[in-house]
């Protein structure tokens, strides 16, 4: 299994008009061959010091596929492509962390 942990850096003030776009298209990914799971996920305010403050203008997503391969079509499939162009004013960048589970 592939685990993804996508840190989404949105435009100050975009976040509901990017997660409109994301949830509309969360149905085709859960769809493709080799999802598990696709969930956007925002901050949660705590006193946690170790957290740090929460961001307004991040969202996070969390993936599971079940292989490497599943996850490079995701990348490529054609409601990807529309949908990355559908958002790309809104993103100001990305950071992917593609894990395993230890053993």
């Amino acid at each position: 299994m592939i685990i993804v942990i996508a840190s989404i850096q949105l435009a100050a003030g975009r976040r509901s008009d990017f997660l409109e776009h994301f949830n509309a298209n969360v149905p085709n990914v859960l769809e493709e061959d080799g999802c598990i799971e696709y969930t956007p996920t925002v901050d949660v305010p705590t006193n946690i010091p170790a957290q740090g403050g929460a961001r307004d203008d991040v969202v996070t997503v969390v993936e599971k596929w079940e292989d490497l391969e599943a996850l490079e079509a995701h990348l490529v499939a054609p409601h990807m492509l529309e949908y990355r162009a559908n958002v790309k004013e809104m993103v100001l960048g990305a950071q992917l962390s593609i894990l395993e589970p230890a053993t």
